[in-house]
């Protein structure tokens, strides 16, 4: 999987949002589920060259402060945002799923389970 090009990192987009809102990075850390030296951590670009921060804690940070869009966010941290999924495609997904064999179904999850590991970690 191919990178998103960005060109802001997730600390300029941290420090344009405790400017927005007038936050700390405990205030953020609190409102996001995460320990205020992870946030701290991601200021000062201690951490993300490796897996960088989950999914769970960007799409919090979408959540939280939705003046930044979750894709804007994702993008800083170097990951892509997951797709959206419509009424209609999971229909169209269950169905399919619905037409397999058992073994195919065990092997059909156990694919969505890491590709869902692999989003959520960034490894």
């Amino acid at each position: 999987m191919d990178k998103p090009e960005r060109t802001e990192d997730l600390a300029q987009l941290l420090a344009r949002l405790k400017d927005h809102y007038r936050v700390t990075d405990s205030e953020i850390a609190r409102r996001i589920g995460v320990a205020p030296a992870t946030v701290n951590s991601w200021v000062h670009r201690k951490r993300g060259g490796g897996r960088g921060p989950k999914r769970e804690a960007l799409s919090a940070l979408a959540r939280e402060f939705p003046a930044f869009s979750e894709a804007e966010i994702f993008r800083a941290a170097g990951r892509q945002s997951p797709g959206p999924l419509s009424t209609e495609a999971e229909a169209r997904i269950l169905e399919l799923y619905r037409g397999l064999t058992a073994e195919q179904q065990r092997i059909t999850e156990a694919q969505l389970r890491a590709l869902h590991d692999l989003n959520r970690t960034g490894q």
